[in-house]
């Protein structure tokens, strides 16, 4: 029984799954599973709706990792196509969650329902760790199956993200780490007053100011051979009433890093520390850690994926840790080898998200590979 990796993306993109609503997703991606074998625990926490399903009880273990949350569409009247409609123009799937990531998600079913065609007795275990809580919070998600997985003591060796991990087409990068996510609320504390009598009080404009000055000039760190420098950018920045003549009481500042293995926590803090202290009359910080940087080391796996990547689209791909966080940054603290290989990024969270036909079918040529490497030949091409 095998699927059609672009019916499948099709059928997905038409469920309005706006973070953290699933939308049915997942009782869709049940309905193809189980069929093929699996067996499926719907997993719910909150309004976050997660799946965990496997098929074989023998190790190794790959797990193939997604989210079937999308981001919000922004202004539908400036799609040139409904968001929600999977229309296919040109060789071009369109709508939201085209590449980030259900047209990953379906490349995976895909791909497997083909190998499993052609090797119904493999070798192995093959898994779905599927979660509409990626895109949000990342609370009730990735994270909280782990801790489920972890309670009933199962255990997984390898894992595929589908992230959109490509620059121009499927094959051409995959990411082998993520740099770290810290996030960081300022508070400036001041004195509110009258702009007339400003020695009544103490604006806490400047100092927000000073304090900007020095975070934007600091080097962090220079990077390593696999990581990129630390970076360090400033979101979102609020003060005053809104009147005219009064000092505002506090100026409140919004910032995150995304830092290599070069910086620690304790070490960015501490700068962060010392900046305040140079800047600001009294201040207050709130630090909150999205995730920790992870490599996946250069082994068995890692080289397998991309010898499955040579094989399905003749491209050598670049290995890199660049982009923002994913799912990996949880997955990859189980001691699992972690690679994401997926479709191009360029219109991710962007109005009028597209991918390539193409790009989706050579992605469940990848991950089609990658099964056969692992688990043993197909007996038919």
């Amino acid at each position: 029984m095998s699927y059609d990796t672009i019916k499948i993306a099709q059928q997905l993109i038409q469920k309005a799954s706006v973070t953290p609503d699933d939308a049915g997703c997942q009782k869709y991606i049940i309905d193809l599973l189980k069929p093929l074998g699996f067996n499926c625990v719907a997993l719910q926490y909150d309004e976050v709706t997660n799946l965990w399903a496997t098929k074989g009880q023998q190790r190794p273990t790959m797990v193939f990792a997604g989210h079937t949350d999308v981001v919000p569409t922004g202004p539908i009247e400036e799609w040139s196509t409904p968001p929600f409609s999977g229309l296919i123009e040109n060789g071009i799937l369109h709508g939201r969650g085209a590449a980030d990531m259900k047209g990953s998600i379906a490349a995976m079913i895909s791909a497997t329902s083909r190998f499993l065609d052609h090797s119904p007795e493999h070798t192995g275990s093959i898994a779905f760790l599927i979660t509409s809580d990626e895109e949000g919070p990342a609370v009730n998600g990735t994270s909280r199956v782990l801790e489920y997985l972890k309670k009933e003591e199962i255990n997984f060796d390898y894992c595929i993200v589908g992230e959109p991990t490509a620059e121009t087409k499927t094959g051409d990068m995959i990411k082998v780490g993520r740099r770290g996510s810290l996030n960081v609320n300022f508070r400036i504390k001041g004195k509110q007053g009258h702009v007339a009598y400003p020695h009544l009080a103490h604006n806490p404009i400047p100092d927000a100011a000073n304090l900007i000055a020095q975070l934007t000039n600091i080097t962090w760190d220079s990077g390593n051979a696999f990581f990129p420098p630390t970076t360090f950018q400033l979101s979102n920045l609020n003060s005053g009433t809104g009147a005219n003549n009064v000092i505002p009481g506090h100026v409140d500042i919004v910032g995150n890093f995304r830092f290599s293995p070069e910086s620690s926590l304790e070490s960015l803090k501490q700068k962060v520390i010392e900046c305040c202290q140079n800047s600001c009359h009294e201040y207050s910080l709130d630090w909150a850690l999205s995730g920790m940087p992870f490599q996946t080391p250069d082994r068995e796996f890692l080289n397998l994926a991309k010898k499955a990547v040579k094989t399905a689209t003749g491209i050598d791909p670049v290995c890199s840790t660049t982009g923002g966080t994913s799912d990996g940054r949880f997955i990859a603290t189980t001691g699992a080898e972690v690679v994401e290989i997926g479709p191009c990024n360029r219109t991710i969270h962007k109005i009028n998200e597209s991918v390539s036909t193409k790009d989706l079918r050579d992605l469940d040529e990848v991950y089609y590979q990658i099964l056969v490497q692992l688990f043993g030949s197909s007996i038919a091409p």
